[in-house]
Order: structure tokens, then sequence, then C-alpha cells
């Protein structure tokens, strides 16, 4: 792929992440970045389609990423997946002040923490039996769980939290991201998933959220946890 069908991917999805709708040539074209014609842009796009990088509903001129754009955004596009200073050094401060909690209610806490930061839920495997998520909330506000279907089908999710938690428990070896399709929480959904250890005890821990989420903040996100605890 050339570098400016590239860049039109990335603005794609970094677009659709913010919006939640699907993007259009004319907005593309308006990002003095690129510095082509609309008619340019409009046939760059029809390529990336034909290449099954995006997509467009019936409804709308507009188009969305694919799964296959979401793994090329992950593997070629994301320049770094480091949390700011002052996102690492809020959550360092935060972490230390729990140190001198009980194990499982330290993690819980700073998976509340968690919550606030990727605005996406957060769930955690103390064993394969021992399950703890929160932030929920955040997955049925998002735009496309709103309509009774998706409502549906993020209780369906919710229901097979434990379940899915104690198949994975032991799999999980490193940061790693499972979107869409190959995600076995929820094939309309995506997850960042790390493992953690700390005082003897080990785990996995989870940023669940939609196929839009931000992958870049989330990566930085787990990939922090990972080397806090």
């Amino acid at each position: 792929m050339d570098e400016r069908k590239m860049a039109l991917l990335s603005q794609i999805i970094k677009q659709h992440i913010k919006t939640a709708s699907p993007i259009s040539s004319k907005l593309l074209a308006s990002m003095s970045r690129f510095n082509v014609s609309p008619a340019t842009i409009r046939n760059e796009m029809a390529e990336l389609e034909e290449e099954g990088y995006i997509t467009h509903p019936h409804t709308s001129a507009g188009r969305l990423p694919t799964e296959k754009g979401y793994h090329f955004y992950l593997e070629n596009l994301i320049k770094s997946s480091e949390l700011l200073e002052i996102e690492q050094r809020t959550l360092k401060e935060y972490f230390n002040n729990l140190k001198g909690q009980e194990l499982e209610l330290m993690i819980k806490n700073l998976a509340k923490k968690l919550v606030v930061y990727s605005n996406n839920t957060v769930v955690v495997g103390f064993s394969p039996d021992n399950v703890y998520y929160t932030g929920v909330a955040n997955l049925f506000t998002q735009p496309e769980f709103c309509h009774p279907n998706g409502i549906y089908n993020i209780s369906l999710l919710v229901d097979h939290l434990d379940k899915v938690m104690a198949e994975i428990f032991d799999e999980v070896n490193e940061v790693e991201v499972k979107v869409g399709s190959e995600n076995p929480f929820s094939n309309n959904t995506s997850v960042v998933l790390t493992p953690w250890q700390l005082k003897n005890r080990h785990g996995i821990l989870g940023i669940l959220g939609p196929l839009r989420m931000d992958y870049e903040h989330n990566l930085g996100l787990a990939k922090f946890i990972n080397q806090l605890i």
C-alpha cells in the first residue's frame, strides 16, 4: 500500500474512532494534509474498499473500517502506543497509593481507574473461576450498541464473561489485541489483553470496547499496566 492510501486509511480509522460515523471523502478532502482533489480521494477510497480495508453501509456514502483495515492499522499505522508522561505518572502514583490494600482489592481499584482512562469496560481474571469486571455501562452508551439488538449482544457478552475468561486464562502470555471475529468475548467488540503478576499471584486483564476503540491509547494502557504489575 502506498503512503497516501495508508494516510487515508489511518484518517478514516481515527475519524471513525472519534465520531462513530461513516467517514466521507468530502471530510477527508477538507484536511489540508492530503492536498489532492476530492475525486482523487474518492478513487483511492474505492480502491481501499475493493481491497477490503474499508466498507460502506448502504444508507451512507461514507466509509467504515473493516476488520482487515483495523488489523493493518494495528500492524502498520500506529506510530507509538506509549502513554503520555503525565498519564504514566498519575497511574503510577495511584497504584503506589493502593499498595497497602489486599491484592484483589488493589487490582479491582486499579481496574476502576482504567475504566476512566479508557472509557471502556475492564475485566480482570484472578483465576479461571474468579473474574471481576467494571465499566460495563461504557459499552451500553456507545452509539453502535444503543439499539435493541446492540443491547442484547452486550447483555450476552456480560453473561459469558466468566466462561470466556476461564477459557483464555492460561493463554494470555503477552500484550495482545483481539479484533472482532477473533475476539472470544464478542465478534462486534475488540479487546486488549495483558497478563499481570503480583505478590506470587498472576492473572489477566482486558480492556474491552467497540471495534472502533482507541487501540493506540488502550495498548499504551495495557503495556504500562504490564510493566507496573
